[in-house]
């Protein structure tokens, strides 16, 4: 039955769940008046105020409720800290937990999958976020070392795994499982195999998984499967139960990178196989501090077309420390002053004010496809503009290679903020783009470092030696 509240009551007075009218409704008390929230408390009876910390649809964030439907497998995509190890916790209860404490759920046996037994033990039992913390008193399994496994009042059993031993759910059976930062399992394609095997139990075994996003085979065709449903939150989502010091600290080193994107946007970054830059690569070469630059360009790969559907213009800003030998320069990648859906006229007012706002010494513009007409359309915007032309007689991945091994020496470093670009660099192999549209800041990219660095190198030819 159903209070005045709207929580629902077993017979014995006390509240085990949440009409769908009051999900999420802390949010919906928090922003109300005073008198609203005061009289929302006096209305609760005992029972109910000892049971209202345990609703989890109560104060729970919409990404941390399963969808609604038919569905085999729900992903929990987040940030770090962004309440994904609690979303997996309450799934548990929700499906163990019947409406009074010795009634049986909806589930009777369960998988808890970790990266290795310690963290399933440390992190999805135990933890903070973790079953044993969120189960009230009545409701809280015993936890049977020896058997690896918790057991609730009312029968059920949760069985942890580690993820380096797929061949260990060989043999159990399931009607659930909870898997947790399965994107950085080293078995992880043969561990969801041997649980396809072992989730035989019930009439409709469902999968929950919380994970930061990595770009991996096993949880990218997860992804793409019609029966599994996702919700996602960055970090920032979960900020008011995390350190303010935590979020400074972190916003200060990540934002605006690539890492930062995965692992506090909780973005599923592409990073595709034969890549020319790795996300390794990609992370290693940020900076923080930005030295005094003998020469800096802008570079500009402008677009075709001027309407919603063009491609981007691409719009780098680089520099060079031309200090010794060319082989031992240094360049920066200063800014991705791209434009998109820009008119010629917009496109080259961008660029000059890149220009100027770097104190550049020069546009270094690809004139492929509009020839003169880019020069023209720059000096309406500054008729005494340096500008260097430049034509691609090379596809797009014969140019960029040369421009890849730099980075790899160490010899090229960004600035925060780049995400955008270093989306295009990591789907740039050897074989041609592998992305979608038209690499536009890549080539840009690769159009300033190549007159910054590759254009002062000396170039060997073949030489003919007689015998």
């Amino acid at each position: 039955m159903k209070d005045g509240s709207g929580m629902q009551q077993d017979g014995s007075g006390t509240s085990t769940s949440m009409t769908r009218g009051l999900r999420s409704g802390a949010a919906w008390i928090a922003s109300a008046a005073a008198d609203v929230q005061k009289r929302f408390l006096d209305e609760l009876n005992e029972g109910e105020l000892r049971a209202l910390p345990f609703l989890f649809e109560f104060w729970a964030m919409d990404h941390q409720l399963p969808p609604v439907g038919a569905w085999k497998t729900w992903v929990i995509l987040g940030g770090r800290g962004a309440g994904k190890s609690r979303a997996g916790s309450e799934w548990v209860r929700s499906q163990v937990e019947g409406p009074r404490a010795l009634a049986p759920g909806r589930c009777r046996r369960l998988a808890l999958i970790g990266e290795t037994f310690d963290q399933v033990r440390d992190v999805m039992i135990f933890g903070e976020s973790g079953i044993m913390a969120c189960s009230p008193p009545d409701r809280r399994p015993e936890w049977q070392a020896s058997r690896r496994r918790l057991v609730w009042p009312n029968g059920a059993e949760a069985q942890a795994f580690s993820a380096s031993e797929p061949e260990a759910l060989r043999g159990p059976q399931f009607d659930g499982a909870w898997l947790d930062e399965m994107a950085k399992w080293k078995k992880a394609e043969a561990t969801w195999d041997m649980l396809q095997f072992a989730l035989r139990l019930g009439e409709d075994p469902r999968v929950c998984v919380t994970t930061t996003p990595r770009n991996v085979g096993v949880l990218k065709r997860l992804l793409e499967a019609p029966s599994t449903v996702t919700t996602h939150a960055p970090t920032e989502a979960n900020r008011a139960n995390l350190s303010e010091s935590f979020l400074e600290e972190v916003r200060a080193r990540y934002a605006g990178t690539r890492l930062g994107r995965q692992e506090l946007d909780g973005i599923l970054m592409g990073e595709t196989e034969g890549a020319l830059w790795t996300s390794e690569m990609l992370h290693a070469a940020q900076v923080e501090e930005i030295p005094e630059l003998s020469r800096i360009v802008v570079a500009v790969d402008p677009p075709v077309t001027g309407h919603e559907g063009s491609d981007d213009c691409g719009i780098v800003v680089a520099g060079v420390v031309a200090k010794g030998p060319p082989q031992h320069w240094r360049a920066y990648v200063l800014e991705d002053a791209s434009v998109s859906a820009a008119r010629p006229q917009q496109w080259a007012e961008a660029a000059v004010a890149a220009l100027e706002r770097h104190g550049a010494d020069r546009i270094v513009a690809e004139v492929n496809q509009g020839g003169d007409l880019v020069e023209a359309v720059l000096r309406q915007v500054d008729p005494m503009i340096p500008l260097k032309k430049v034509r691609a007689s090379r596809g797009k991945a014969a140019r960029a290679e040369p421009v890849a091994a730099p980075y790899e020496q160490g010899r090229v470093r960004h600035v925060k903020g780049l995400g955008d670009l270093e989306d295009q660099l990591a789907q740039m192999t050897q074989q041609g783009w592998e992305g979608t549209g038209s690499p536009d800041r890549l080539d840009a990219l690769v159009w300033a470092l190549h007159d910054l660095m590759l254009s002062a190198q000396p170039q060997k030819r073949p030489q003919m030696r007689r015998l």
